[in-house]
């Protein structure tokens, strides 16, 4: 299996759990790993015949923006369904960092992986 990735994906959302982070929107970074085979889109040379990073990214950036989850594993959880059953993606790894969650840490988020190669 082959794999198209999508990395430092940014969308402003409501994420959290305190009352303060229910009044605003936060920053949060998406990196997808999707399992496919290149094989096809590859000799024809058309986008009916690959898996559509644009159009993964605009669905699932869509989909974060309008959300207001209190957890990153709920949002996280979401994503990869969302992906998995629009897109026909058989196994992803998908990597959510809410910036700033821990003011001393550089990245804090999920990784989670979906599916079978």
């Amino acid at each position: 299996m082959d794999i198209v990735f999508l990395r430092g994906l940014r969308v402003d959302t409501v994420i959290g759990v305190y009352d303060w982070e229910r009044r605003i929107k936060q920053t949060v970074v998406l990196d997808l790993e999707m399992a496919t085979d290149v094989r096809k889109s590859a000799a024809t040379d058309d986008i009916q015949d690959a898996l559509d990073y644009k159009s993964v990214a605009k669905r699932v950036e869509h989909f974060i923006a309008e959300s207001e989850f209190q957890l990153v594993e709920t949002l996280a959880e979401r994503c990869a369904q969302i992906i998995r059953d629009e897109f026909s993606v058989p196994w992803l790894r998908l990597t959510l960092n809410k910036i700033g969650a821990v003011r001393s840490a550089e990245d804090v988020g999920v990784i989670i992986e979906r599916g079978s190669r």
